[in-house]
């Protein structure tokens, strides 16, 4: 991938965003597990006193990192500029800042004293990793370990998802045909056929209708220099990123509805908590099981949506 040239302030606040937003996003999972927690088993995460289950903000941003890493690299398959990934497997993180030096023709280790009207080594670096890592420029990162690049608060933030209601996770027993050692084989011999079985467990929720809630400031953004076109790639990966993340354990995931809210200036024209309020989400028959997301009812208050705030419904 060609070496961006060194970002200017002016370059980065110039493509940034206007306006506020805050989003919600729905999402289900059927007979799969969302989100293990790894130090309960990998068992869906709950919370203990409602028995409502948890997706974690870390999960939902590894699945946008996936959709980016996806659609936006060449036919050679490296990412296109701008749109390379900070936090992915394996990633060495201080090979990640080395580059930003090595793109500036700086030294981590002697780096030039800032001269008159010149920025100090690590704000340049910092400026070279918002334009270079699309993750960064977006959920921003802290950069100061090793290789010091600095830290960038991102203008797009995700709390946990809450399911509407309660769910059950089940524990199911599985079975494995396969052995992993001669030893495992001759051992499971001596068994009478029929049992030579390696024994698992499996922990599914069978149904489980999610809410999740994002901010976008436009202050941020000014200082990353994340814009509309990046604005319009996250909303994107909301709507499908479920779609590209299939396994056995995840059962099937889909995003079920996404609504964003846009305010008409940078500060805002009404607290986030007032408009999350607007939309209500409960079961169409609270006596039965829900099993399908047709068995809740979305209820939209947009008569009671505040003057300058404008609500894009988009799926």
């Amino acid at each position: 991938m060609a070496i961006a040239a060194e970002p200017t302030i002016q370059d980065l606040a110039g493509r940034a965003i206007q306006n506020r937003y805050e989003f919600v996003l729905l999402f289900d999972v059927i007979n799969g597990n969302p989100n293990g927690d790894p130090d309960a088993g990998n068992a869906p995460r709950i919370d203990p006193e409602t028995g409502h289950g948890l997706v974690s903000d870390v999960c939902l941003k590894r699945k946008i990192r996936n959709f980016i890493t996806l659609v936006k690299r060449g036919p050679d398959g490296n990412p296109l500029s701008g749109y390379d990934i900070y936090v992915k497997e394996r990633a060495i993180l201080n090979d990640q800042h080395l580059r930003g030096y090595q793109a500036l023709g700086l030294d981590p280790k002697n780096a030039p004293k800032p001269k008159d009207g010149e920025s100090p080594a690590e704000e340049r670096v910092r400026r070279w990793m918002c334009q270079t890592f699309f993750d960064i420029r977006m959920f921003g990162a802290v950069m100061s370990t090793g290789v010091n690049a600095g830290q960038v608060r991102g203008p797009v933030q995700m709390p946990f998802a809450r399911s509407i209601q309660p769910i059950v996770s089940l524990e199911q027993s599985i079975t494995r045909m396969a052995v992993t050692t001669e030893r495992e084989k001759l051992e499971q011999e001596k068994k009478q056929a029929g049992q030579a079985r390696t024994m698992g467990r499996k922990e599914i929720v069978p149904y489980g209708l999610y809410r999740a809630h994002g901010f976008v400031s436009p202050y941020l953004a000014e200082q990353t220099g994340f814009d509309k076109d990046d604005l319009e790639l996250l909303f994107q990966s909301l709507e499908q990123m479920f779609d590209h993340d299939r396994s056995a354990a995840r059962g099937e995931m889909s995003a079920c509805k996404l609504f964003v809210f846009e305010h008409a200036s940078k500060l805002g024209n009404a607290p986030a908590r007032r408009l999350f309020e607007l939309i209500k989400v409960e079961p169409s028959d609270p006596g039965q099981a829900p099993r399908k997301f047709g068995d809740y009812v979305v209820t939209v208050n947009r008569d009671g949506c505040p003057e300058g705030i404008t609500l894009h419904e988009r799926l």
